[in-house]
């Protein structure tokens, strides 16, 4: 790995710790490399002591992930059926009293150290930065604050979101991002999924090869299928490659019947092969005009066609912010606010892990649906953040 970049053996070996895998300790001390720390934590020292389940339970791995966890410590199929019932304890969990429009700035802001930013309508909708944003983080660090970015979009590598904040002027460094390409390349290499020799087929768009490029994982499809076609004439088959291990559904704007086909067949047929879902966001913000299906719609194809369950990778699966605590040596997760636009996904993620939560209304949850004057959407019954706002111009008075 880059030393500009988290470690993927290192954060993923943190959250196996929590999980009790056996060996996670060791692994993590003796992994290589050192990774530089965000600014405003730099001075501290990264500790070094296991995980402890404070505020989310590793032990449970609640949202799909715990699958993969489990199944790498050697526990017994019984305990992974019961991880995967985790979802309905999660959402159990996410549910609090009634949010409160933050009015005035410091009723949050002077009790927290840390923000954690989804970016889709939060940061920016599509290829358009929010209006006000590059000033309220401006004024956020200039406070002292530390600041990361963690967003469920896997249609770029971590490399692809540092040119995206910098091409909307933003200032944020390349140890600050966390994507769900990044989680997904890190769950194969902490499995040791390369040493089965073998491959992984992708549904999704550059963010996920990179990435796995960087672990060393062999792969396949991605964009290079987008224009590919089955043969649907008589006796017409898609023949496929039967050393894929895994299929990784992640955001895919080219996806076709063709992917669908070659990803049910291997799921379906080829035994042990994994079926690992970058996240299960409903819909996405492609431009700033309008929402459009997210990657929940190319998960729920396959889901479909194969009747399986996904490991989930990205939010709300506690794997990325249980590394950015250990990594900097935070202790008290309730001085971390997680921001977000989306109840299921953001929400549920810091609640279930012991942040404070805020939601901002310029992405996909509105007003009505929040204080439930609307119908909620499936999945986010109950689910209230500490705070919401408009925009996060509404942090800075």
């Amino acid at each position: 790995h880059s030393p500009s970049h988290p470690s993927l053996r290192e954060m993923v070996a943190l959250a196996f710790v929590g999980a009790g895998a056996p060996g996670a300790t060791k692994a993590i001390s003796t992994l290589g490399g050192q990774t530089e720390q965000p600014r405003n934590l730099r001075a501290q020292a990264p500790s070094t002591a296991p995980v402890q389940a404070a505020g989310s339970s590793l032990g449970a791995w609640a949202v799909g992930a715990s699958v993969a966890a489990l199944g790498a410590s050697g526990l017994t199929r019984r305990a992974a059926k019961k991880a995967r019932g985790g979802r309905a304890a999660l959402r159990a969990t996410a549910v609090a009293e009634k949010a409160r429009k933050l009015t005035t700035p410091g009723d949050l802001i002077d009790t927290v150290d840390i923000f954690i930013f989804d970016c889709d309508g939060v940061i920016w909708r599509g290829d358009s930065c929010i209006e006000g944003i590059p000033n309220v983080l401006e004024k956020l660090r200039a406070a002292g604050k530390t600041l990361f970015f963690v967003t469920n979009n896997s249609t770029k590598s971590r490399a692809g979101y540092k040119s995206k904040f910098t091409e909307l002027g933003l200032s944020v460094e390349p140890e600050e991002i966390f994507s769900s390409s990044f989680a997904a390349a890190a769950y194969f290499e902490q499995t040791k999924f390369k040493e089965t020799g073998k491959k992984v087929y992708v549904i999704g768009e550059k963010g996920i090869g990179e990435e796995l490029d960087l672990v060393g994982v062999p792969w396949f499809g991605g964009e290079a299928d987008k224009d590919k076609k089955a043969n649907l004439g008589s006796g017409g088959t898609v023949e496929i490659d039967h050393d894929v291990g895994a299929v990784v559904v992640g955001f895919d704007r080219n996806i076709n019947y063709y992917k669908m086909q070659y990803a049910q067949l291997c799921l379906n047929e080829l035994p042990g092969c994994q079926f690992v879902a970058t996240n299960l966001d409903r819909v996405t913000h492609l431009t700033d005009a309008q929402e459009w299906a997210g990657n929940g719609t190319m998960v729920g194809a396959i889901k479909g066609c194969t009747g399986m369950e996904p490991i989930l990778v990205g939010k709300p699966a506690p794997l990325m912010v249980d590394y950015i605590a250990e990594k900097f040596g935070i202790k008290d997760r309730s001085r971390i606010c997680m921001v977000g636009d989306r109840l299921d996904t953001d929400i549920a993620f810091g609640r279930n892990n012991g942040m404070k939560t805020c939601l901002t209304l310029s992405g996909v949850t509105t007003e009505p649906e929040l204080l439930e004057q609307a119908p909620r959407k499936a999945g986010t019954e109950g689910i209230q953040p500490d705070f919401y706002v408009d925009t996060i111009n509404d942090f800075i008075a």
